[in-house]
């Protein structure tokens, strides 16, 4: 079965954003936490000295922020009646 959904190219940007953020903030959290799990080394880049825990929670925070809204911009496209 194919998929016909139409996705705008901002939401699907936002997507992706969204699971970078989420997964490299989860990452980092259990990477400062049990010290395992370095899978995206390259948001440690992102996060100043001694305030690696506040930065990666504010990553998976904004992460699922940024994936609802881009859910909100491809439903408002679609006409966002889905429910009703």
């Amino acid at each position: 079965m194919t998929s016909t959904k139409d996705t705008s190219p901002l939401a699907a940007v936002s997507h992706l954003l969204s699971f970078t953020l989420v997964v490299g903030g989860g990452s980092g959290l259990l990477h400062e936490w049990w010290g395992w799990l370095h899978f995206m080394g390259f948001v440690r880049f992102l996060v100043p000295d001694g305030y690696e825990v506040y930065s990666y929670v504010v990553m998976v925070v904004l992460g699922l922020a940024v994936g609802a809204a881009g859910g909100a911009l491809g439903d408002r496209r679609r006409g966002g009646d889905r429910g009703r």
